[in-house]
């Protein structure tokens, strides 16, 4: 693969490409590029509703005469006390990952966005200025997010709806995953006596219910064990330790057994209300 940095000309082939519709992949390979390339220069410079060539180009000629910069002479801190450069590069990071995991880019930024923001909650005004896309990906984005459990709304005083993301809705997504893991193994095992028990294609179900039906059990218990974990509060004194959860699973005894992997899965129950 080519190695250094997009050209100009290069991004304005992207930006062609994310107006035609084109994946990451299919524009990286007009450029013979990685996809992680454009994937990573599409998403740092406003996603693909809000992908302009000038600008990326712009922006990325202002990050290089930072680098440039002696590390005293570089970009001050926020008045909070964070390097708004080194978060927008971390937020960008994890970003990714919620992509890998299988969620539009759009959706995937929305969720970041409400993540690191202190409160936990943005209105969609403030997800459109921070993220710089329209109105409409905003929307489409916090749709599918309730949807899936990952973000509540509700309505401030100035009735403009707020989307927050509380200490509950890990666990609420983690636990959403298991009941489709348990669904899995509840619908491969009405194929076993359809297929005919004991023939090559019925084992393979039955197998794969069992199997699935070990992960869902073991992720709720799990996730109850240590749900209090969600729930765990800054620590009163700055720099000091984040006081310890009830159920924190690092003040488990190493002698102690783990309810969440019992040692036979033929043990761990198949329906879980």
């Amino acid at each position: 693969m080519p190695g250094g940095r997009l050209t100009q000309q290069e991004r304005r082939r992207i930006a062609q490409g994310l107006a035609d519709g084109l994946a990451y992949a299919e524009i990286a390979r007009d450029l013979d590029r990685p996809t992680s390339t454009v994937t990573r220069e599409v998403m740092r410079n406003g996603g693909p509703t809000a992908y302009h060539a000038d600008l990326a180009q712009r922006a990325t000629e202002r990050r290089g005469r930072r680098r440039r910069q002696p590390e005293t002479g570089g970009r001050p801190p926020g008045p909070d006390g964070r390097d708004d450069a080194a978060l927008a590069e971390y937020e960008e990071k994890f970003t990714a990952i919620f992509v890998q995991q299988g969620l539009p880019t759009m959706t995937a930024r929305v969720l970041t966005c409400l993540f690191t923001a202190e409160a936990g909650s943005l209105t969609a005004a403030e997800l459109v200025e921070r993220l710089r896309v329209s109105p409409a990906s905003v929307s489409k984005a916090v749709t599918f997010l309730e949807s899936q459990g990952l973000l509540r709304r509700e309505r401030d005083e100035g009735r403009r709806d707020r989307y927050f993301v509380d200490d509950d809705v890990w666990y609420q997504s983690v636990i959403a995953s298991a009941r489709g893991t348990a669904q899995l193994a509840e619908t491969a095992r009405q194929g076993v006596d359809l297929l005919g028990r004991g023939t090559v294609a019925a084992t393979r179900l039955e197998n794969i219910a069992r199997f699935s039906d070990f992960i869902s059990e073991s992720i709720f218990r799990a996730a109850d064990q240590v749900r209090d974990v969600l729930h765990t509060k800054p620590p009163t004194e700055p720099g000091g330790p984040a006081p310890a959860s009830p159920n924190d699973p690092d003040q488990t005894s190493p002698d102690d057994p783990d309810p969440a992997f019992p040692d036979d899965p033929s043990q761990t129950g198949r329906n879980r209300d």
